[in-house]
């Protein structure tokens, strides 16, 4: 059988070398414009993201929250640590804490701008992730539990998926908000909503991981 895959190689080399390839023909457009204006956000990104290929976001939506409960699973058997690695000295702690109140100013303009400029909900909730972490590392692990029970943030995380999923669908099925004056904070239909649910699942959801991390591990 070796001969024919010979055969074939040398056929198909042939062919490339002969056989020039077809060219499609269509007036020049500019995708960047064209998805500007399908959107209707300045931010391309996020049209992509959130429009063109939404069917996609949606599982990348899923499998983080599948990675947060595989974190949870993982961690379940083990016996919590009782020392918990922190900063202690002053200055390492303002410098957190600034940095924290940074990435949490940064994580909201994201989420609600992120369809005008670079950003979005992904980056927002990195953001916002980055801040609970830092808070974390200089606060106590008792009072960051404490604080994650009050405001119910668990139940949070898991109805910002439902919801996001059920507008994502709503929006697949061909149904969309106005896309309002491009440019303009309520402008791009369903995209801010949709940023905004992103990001409140990555921080929610990073903030669950910190904590098993640091009831488990003693460290992030």
């Amino acid at each position: 059988m070796k001969w024919v895959y010979v055969l074939a190689g040398i056929a198909l080399f042939i062919k490339m070398l002969v056989m020039p390839n077809p060219v499609a023909e269509w007036e020049e457009i500019s995708i960047v414009e064209s998805i500007v204006e399908d959107a209707g956000v300045f931010n391309v990104v996020s049209g992509i993201i959130f429009r063109n290929r939404l069917y996609d976001t949606i599982f990348e939506v899923v499998v983080f929250t599948i990675a947060v409960l595989g974190v949870k699973f993982l961690l379940s058997n083990e016996t919590p640590t009782e020392v918990v690695y922190q900063f202690s000295d002053r200055p390492s702690m303002i410098l957190a804490r600034l940095g924290a109140t940074i990435a949490a100013i940064v994580s909201i303009e994201l989420s609600i701008r992120g369809h005008l400029s670079p950003g979005g909900g992904f980056a927002a909730g990195v953001a916002g992730g980055t801040a609970i972490g830092l808070i974390a590392i200089t606060s106590s692990s008792q009072w960051m539990e404490a604080i994650y029970k009050k405001w119910n943030a668990a139940t949070w995380e898991k109805v910002s998926v439902l919801i996001f999923i059920a507008l994502a669908v709503v929006t697949l099925s061909g149904w969309e908000l106005p896309h309002g004056e491009l440019g303009t904070l309520v402008s791009g239909g369903m995209i801010p909503i949709l940023n905004i649910l992103v990001a409140l699942k990555v921080a929610l959801g990073s903030w669950a991981i910190i904590l098993l991390f640091i009831r488990y591990r003693g460290l992030l």
